[in-house]
This record gives C-alpha cells, structure tokens and sequence, in this order.
C-alpha cells in the first residue's frame, strides 16, 4: 500500500469533535457524582440541613424567602429523591457513553449525539416562547447577575450550543465518520 493510499484513508483532525466528545464526557461524570450525592440526601431531612447550610452561612432561616424553601423541601419524599438521582444517573452514563462513542468516531454516536441534542430543541424554544403567569416570573434577586442580565439569556446560549452541535455533526458526519474498511 503506498504513502499516498495511507494519508488518504487516514482520520483527519477533529479538534471540534473532541470538544464536544470532551464535554459530553465531564457533564457525563458531573451528573454521576451529583447523582450519588443526591442519592445520599435520600437518607437526611432535607428542611434541617437546608437550615443548618443557611445558618453555616450566617444567613437567617427566619426570612420568608428560605421559609417558601424549607417547606418546599418538607414536600420532597426519600423515593423522590431516589428517582431524580436514579435519573440523574442514567442520563450521565448516556452521556459517557456517547462522549466515548464521539471521541473513538463510532458512527452510531455521531446519531446518538445528534438526537440527544436535537431533543432539547423544542423544549428550549418552548421556554423561550413561554409567557409566565402573573406571580410565577422567574426574577432574579437585585442587582441582576452581570452573566446573565436577564433569566432567558442562559436559556438562548444552550439553544445556541445545541443547534450549532447538532449542525456541525450533521453536516461533518460523512468526514468525520468515514468507515475505514
């Protein structure tokens, strides 16, 4: 086989296919470390300890807003929590295994990517689109946090990101995902 045949099958560079693979992967271990230390909540009484962090804090417990919080956390039941680690969970191994499909070039990643992220599409525009009921705005406390100065912008960014994966996986998927053999 001559030099020329080997450059041509050869992989070429995908600096932006292993950013995304390298991001699917660390959101990938976030969620299953947060997902066992949601799972560890299971166990405590989520009102004492939100208490005890807000006086660790040397901020009041007394005050309405973190009274609203303490009873919402009163509401939350241990199989609750079980469920959303259990979820959590799942959906980090979903994302290590997709991120570790992207970074060895598996073709079916590049679709497993493109779905995953073509999901929350809708969902984001959803929530872009959706006017609040009186009283249930989501308002950030002032001033405004100088990132985000208003709620939905955060929102628009992830919108961004997901449409601009989806795009460059799609349209690159021939070039990145050629079959070798």
């Amino acid at each position: 086989m001559s030099d020329n045949t080997k450059t041509a099958t050869a992989r070429k560079p995908a600096p932006t296919l292993y950013f995304i693979a390298g991001c699917k992967l660390a959101k990938g271990v976030v969620l299953l470390l947060l997902a066992l230390k949601i799972f560890t909540w299971s166990t405590t009484d989520l009102p004492d300890d939100f208490r005890n962090f807000l006086l660790w804090l040397h901020l009041d417990p007394e005050h309405h807003f973190f009274v609203n919080i303490g009873e919402w956390l009163s509401t939350i039941t241990a199989t609750n929590v079980k469920e959303f680690a259990a979820g959590t969970f799942l959906y980090g191994l979903f994302l290590l295994v997709g991120g570790t499909g992207l970074a060895l070039r598996a073709r079916w990643a590049i679709w497993l990517t493109i779905g995953e992220s073509a999901f929350f599409i809708p969902i984001e525009i959803f929530e872009l689109s959706r006017r609040h009921q009186a009283g249930e705005t989501p308002e950030f406390p002032e001033p405004h946090p100088p990132l985000f100065p208003h709620p939905k912008i955060g929102l628009a960014v992830v919108l961004g990101l997901n449409i601009l994966v989806v795009l460059y996986l799609y349209v690159n998927r021939q070039r990145l995902f050629r079959q070798n053999e």
